[in-house]
């Protein structure tokens, strides 16, 4: 196994919005602020990483880890349509230039969650505009950033996005809708295939894939055909669809048990802050059917636990790192593992209780403060290729 020491990317994952702070040109700002949505707070200056992203690299560096896979904001990079930001797109060059400074590997997410007011208001995933206005986007990054990127992913879980803002309709625009949910997954296909065809043709020479949320799964006895049909909208039509790619990001937490009523709780198991069931054993489950599906190597480009006892997310990571070694051990095509995330930060419409984070952040000072779980991981990466 030693050979995958030099090549394996070892990182935390987080996004632009979650961290950055003060991005009030995007749908999320305005939906935080909206009477009547299932936002418990607001984003706020959130970890003011637009201005400590030096520390932020800096603990990164001091836990041993070699790279970082960080957002940029589309509405932050083009405000207007049409009209591209040159202070926001130098801003974003010197957080890349600090990354290659400290021979941290970038990982740039082109999309994660949020759109800029003008695409929101002109209809957002079902405007008919919308691939070649993400095309647009691309293109920009690439000319740009695009000599700086080491890896670079197009949207940030297109089947989340698609089911919590047009199925479940927690998420901005608030839909629920069976067909526009599986609509917007398959515009969320196309807007993938135009970012990579723009990003491939600019300057830079890196991998371009897409990380694609997945679980296991479990069907309550008789409701198989429910989960299968699910599934496929989820997971299956995604990862055929990415056949030939360069990687398939895979991002996990837990496991999906499908009942009467859609998930359902398993009542005998421990669960996680965010209501998820503990399930470490879902990045063995999910690596390998995304293997098996799509063809393609794998990076682990998110995985962790929202958890206020820092005990209990040492633990989830010990068996998740487990199942990463069988994985490799089994010899399949793995590069990568990404714990989300660095930093407690604010997690969507749950605000910053659920506690993701290897650090803390004072919601006041914007202290940060290692937990036990950072050195812990540190030594895990550490000695991960030297131990049985």
């Amino acid at each position: 196994m030693s050979t995958h020491t030099a090549s394996f990317f070892w990182g935390t994952s987080t996004s632009a919005y979650q961290i950055e702070g003060g991005n009030t040109n995007c749908d999320w700002w305005r939906y935080e602020r909206a009477e009547n949505t299932h936002a418990v707070e607001v984003c706020g200056d959130a970890c003011d990483s637009w201005n400590r992203y030096e520390e932020d690299l800096d603990i990164l560096v001091g836990l041993g880890l070699n790279a970082f896979r960080l957002s940029v904001e589309w509405a932050r990079i083009e405000p207007e349509h049409g009209v591209f930001s040159r202070d926001a797109l130098e801003h974003y060059r010197r957080v890349l230039e600090a990354c290659h400074a400290r021979g941290v590997t970038a990982v740039v997410t082109l999309h994660h969650f949020t759109l800029p007011l003008w695409v929101a208001d002109a209809g957002g995933f079902e405007s008919p505009h919308i691939v070649s206005w993400m095309a647009t986007y691309a293109r920009e990054v690439s000319a740009s950033l695009g000599d700086l990127i080491g890896v670079a992913c197009t949207i940030n879980e297109p089947n989340i996005v698609a089911i919590m803002g047009y199925l479940i309709g927690l998420f901005p625009p608030q839909v629920t809708s069976w067909d526009r949910f599986v609509a917007v997954n398959q515009t969320m296909r196309a807007c993938h295939i135009a970012m990579r065809d723009e990003l491939k043709a600019g300057p830079g020479d890196f991998p371009v894939g897409l990380p694609l949320s997945m679980q296991e799964y479990e069907a309550v006895p008789g409701f198989e055909d429910e989960l299968n049909s699910f599934r496929e909208e989820m997971e299956d039509k995604y990862l055929l669809a990415l056949r030939g790619e360069d990687y398939v990001g895979v991002q996990c937490y837990t496991k999906l048990i499908v009942g009467p009523n859609g998930v359902v709780t398993d009542p005998d198991g421990e669960v996680t802050d965010m209501g998820y069931l503990y399930w470490p054993q879902c990045v063995d489950y999910t690596v390998r059917r995304a293997i098996a599906l799509s063809g393609a190597p794998i990076i682990v480009t998110e995985n962790g636990i929202g958890t206020a006892d820092d005990t209990q997310r040492i633990r989830y990571l010990d068996e998740a790192l487990r199942g990463v070694r069988g994985l490799l051990d089994d010899g399949l095509d793995v590069r990568g593992y990404f714990q989300w995330s660095l930093l407690d930060n604010f997690e969507w419409t749950f605000g910053y209780r659920p506690r993701f984070g290897l650090v803390e952040v004072d919601r006041l000072t914007f202290r940060r403060t290692p937990k036990p779980s950072a050195q812990w991981f540190a030594d895990a990466v550490r000695d991960f290729f030297t131990t049985a």
